[in-house]
């Protein structure tokens, strides 16, 4: 049998400049002198993200001047812009969760950009758990989830309860910020815990808590926030191009009221014209196979409409326009 020789043939690459800027897409002039081709020893280029003077984050200004808050947010806005996958799946889940956090966050008087807390905890996954065991969305511990007014039995753990997990959420952002005056501070201290952001101040003389030397994932909490803003606010000026059909769309229910135990969901879920796995995603705080209920207690579940369950029936409504705009 003859041998055949395989030659590979060269492929022709074109040379990719991505150009990002986290103010225009126009700033930051071009990317330095030009290079020969006999020069070139990569297939492509990665361009650092050019870093504003300033930034807002829940309406404080923070100066990104000083070295340190510049090297900070420096980071953090670089790591999300090229770690692709991962920001897509992020803005993409962020249009069926945004419209339900936004207006319970209004409701308490938080300021709207602490969405992108839940974004930063859970990459937006309500059956996001930590190695910690912090579980939900909000990524509540069970002990803090008690104090702050969730169910955490074997059966009902309303961690996982997209709704009254920001609710509880909101509950510890107002507490903190009666103590700090300081939504920086607040957002550290949700990582960090009151406590030790507390006693930091103290020992370290500072009046701020983006002025203390902290463990590094919480002194990396804040401006992981507010790198991510910046992205969801203009995703086309950072690389990201997404249409609507790519985009996941809101689901919308119908509640059923569960006042008496229900001994196999299972069966529950495909009474109600779904599947369990359906029933379970959508109500993930159900954390058994039954339900029991005592006394006077009431559930409600979310049973997702048939038309809901997929793309081809109804369109995907776009949250935030930004998200699909090519500016």
């Amino acid at each position: 049998m003859k041998k055949i020789l395989l030659v590979a043939i060269p492929l022709l690459f074109s040379l990719t400049i991505t150009l990002c800027s986290s103010t225009s897409g126009r700033e930051g002039g071009g990317i330095g002198n030009e290079i020969s081709d006999s020069e070139i020893r990569v297939l492509s280029k990665t361009k650092s993200v050019e870093i504003p003077k300033s930034v807002h984050f829940a309406g404080e200004k923070v100066d990104l001047d000083r070295y340190d808050m510049h090297e900070r947010f420096d980071r953090e806005i670089n790591s999300f812009t090229y770690f692709h996958s991962t920001t897509l799946l992020l803005i993409k889940r962020a249009n069926r969760y945004f419209p339900i956090i936004e207006p319970i966050l209004k409701k308490n008087g938080i300021p709207d950009d602490f969405k992108y807390l839940a974004v930063i905890e859970s990459s937006l996954d309500p059956r996001a758990v930590s190695s910690a065991r912090a579980a939900g969305l909000w990524q509540f511990l069970a002990s803090t989830g008690k104090e702050f007014g969730l169910t955490v039995t074997p059966e009902v753990d309303e961690r996982y309860h997209v709704e009254k997990a920001t609710e509880a959420a909101c509950k510890y952002l107002k507490s903190a910020y009666a103590k700090y005056q300081n939504w920086a501070s607040v957002a550290l201290s949700y990582n960090g815990g009151q406590g030790r952001i507390s006693g930091e101040l103290n020992k370290q003389q500072a009046d701020e808590g983006l002025d203390l030397w902290l463990v590094e994932e919480t002194a990396r909490y804040y401006f992981r926030m507010v790198a991510i803003k910046q992205i969801f606010e203009h995703p086309y000026r950072y690389g990201f191009v997404l249409s609507a059909n790519q985009l996941y769309k809101p689901i919308k229910f119908k509640d059923v009221t569960v006042s008496s135990t229900i001994t196999d969901l299972a069966t529950f879920a495909t009474d109600n014209g779904v599947t369990y796995a359906q029933l379970k995603d959508f109500n993930s705080w159900l954390r058994d196979r039954k339900l029991t209920v005592v006394g006077s207690k009431t559930y409600t579940i979310q049973i997702p409409t048939q038309e809901s369950l997929y793309y081809s029936k109804e369109g995907v409504k776009v949250h935030n326009k930004a998200w699909v705009q090519h500016d």
